[in-house]
This record gives structure tokens, sequence and C-alpha cells, in this order.
């Protein structure tokens, strides 16, 4: 269990090579200095199906994260791009609120504590009033299923101009007032729409969980290596350490699936990643150092 007297750093699962077994993950995790790993539950298939894991497969998890020390305490679920609360489509917003009750169970079964939402009334439709409208509703729907299991849903911060600030988060939360529906800003996209980012942060504090930590720059907002893009972070640290953020910081980036990587590789890739970003938050006087 990670010391809950600093700032605790997670890394996103995607990060590590799809290869990797979950054990793997959390011995790489482990070795490159992190204490979580926020899981991936996106529109693929592949992930998805996590949403079926039987009780013996989550137990087989659990025991991954006793052995290795690490936990799981955040979810990024973004299978809801793919099939959005604001389709004009009926059987895609059956599938959402599947999606979003299964994510739930799981969530409770696992010990996460949060679920990040991907903020798209959607994604691969035109957005217009009514699609606005069904977001609101199957938001306020699964706030109500999610504050029933004890689980917080946290709006991300994202990389479309729906809901690209936290101006934008705020005009949803004041419309469900919920302890169980708040936001996860993300650093990278955030400054991308923002060009008062420390204005967004103090707008938002006391409705933040959890903080992405990802370099982007003009258009661009995957795959951006740090010190590469436009992301001020010593700047931006600097304004969460003045509001007194004491939450989670995870590290969001993608390894190259392309070629495989070896266990010394992926640790060496998401070890710098990590002492690049602790560099930024020592700087800015947070500590986050194990």
């Amino acid at each position: 269990m990670y010391d809950i007297k600093r700032n605790p750093l997670g890394i996103y699962e995607k990060a590590l090579p799809d290869s990797f077994s979950w054990k793997e993950k959390f011995q790489a995790a482990k070795a490159a200095g992190y204490d979580y790993i926020e899981i991936s539950i996106d529109e693929s298939e592949e992930r998805l199906s996590r949403l079926d894991w039987t009780d013996s497969q989550i137990e087989e998890i659990r025991e991954y994260m006793r052995q290795e020390d690490i936990v799981i305490p955040t979810m990024c679920l973004s299978g809801h791009r793919k099939y959005p609360f604001g389709s004009k489509n009926m059987e895609t917003r059956k599938k959402a609120f599947e999606i979003m009750e299964k994510a739930i169970l799981l969530a409770q079964k696992l010990g996460i504590r949060c679920i990040q939402l991907a903020t798209y009334d959607v994604y691969y439709e035109e957005s217009d009033e009514q699609t606005e409208k069904l977001f609101l509703e199957g938001m306020k729907k699964s706030v109500e299923m999610a504050s029933r299991a004890g689980v917080i849903l946290a709006m991300e911060i994202m990389d479309t101009k729906f809901v690209g600030t936290i101006l934008r988060a705020v005009h949803y939360l004041r419309q469900i007032p919920s302890p169980y529906f708040k936001i996860y800003p993300d650093m990278g996209n955030l400054t991308q729409f923002s060009s008062d980012v420390g204005s967004e942060l103090e707008l938002g504090i006391a409705e933040t969980v959890a903080i992405h930590v990802k370099e982007t720059k003009p258009g661009v907002f995957k795959n951006v290596p740090f010190g590469e893009g436009t992301v001020p972070f010593t700047e931006i640290f600097g304004k969460l350490k003045e509001l007194n953020y004491t939450g989670m910081f995870l590290i969001e980036m993608w390894a190259d699936n392309t070629k495989g990587q070896s266990m010394e590789e992926a640790v060496e890739t998401i070890r710098k990643a990590r002492d690049f970003v602790e560099d930024k938050m020592r700087r800015a006087g947070i500590n986050s150092a194990a």
C-alpha cells in the first residue's frame, strides 16, 4: 500500500505493452516506482469483455495486487465513446447503460473507488441539442447507480470542446449535485482548450478527485512525448500546490505496441516518464517521491 503522507503517482495501464500479463503489468509498475495502475475499459471488444470477468478472474487480479503491493483505485471507462449516452439510437443508449452498470459492479469487486468517464455526448455522430439532453439524462441515471454502490463517477476533461474545460464540466455538476459525481481534469487536454488553466483548476478544485498528467500540443492529444509538447507542467503543479491539492496524479501515456518490449524496456520507459513528472512536481514543491 502506498504512503498516504505524499501524493500518490499512478500509471495508465496502456502505458504498458498489451502483450504483458496482469502480473507483469503490476511488476513493471512496481519496479518503476509507481503507486498504482489505472485500468482501461475502452471500446475494444477485448477490454469491454473485462466487464464480464468471473469472480475467479477478479480474485486472480486481486491476488496479484496483494503480491506486488500495487492497487487499482481508478478505472478509465472510455467504452462509451463507441456506445455514448447521447446517441439518438435507442439500442446504443441501452448498451451505454449496460456498460455503466457492469463497470460499477466490477469497480466494487476490484476495490476501485473512482470511474473516470469519457465525457462525450456522442463521438461518431453529430452533436446537437438532443444528444446533449440525452447525455444529461444518462448521467443522472448513472450517478444514481454509482451512488448506491458508493463509487464515484468523474468526468474527464476531454480532447473535444464538449467538455474540454472545467467550466463546461461544472455545468453538469450543477445539474447533478452529488458527492458521487465529480471531475477528473487532464492537464494536457485542459491546456489546449483553456487560456487560463490556473483559473480553471481553481474553479473545480473542490470537485477534483484525480488528475491526469499528459503531454499534448495544439491539435495532438495522444502520444506526445513528455517535454515535446506545450503543457506548462511546473506552472500547473505550482497552482495545484497553492490550492492544496493532495490527491492522486495519473501519468497517461501509451506503449508502442507495434514492436515487442521486454520487461526491462517497459520499466525504463515508464520510469523516465515518472522522473520527468516528479522533477516538475518537486520544482513546484509537491512531494511524490517514494
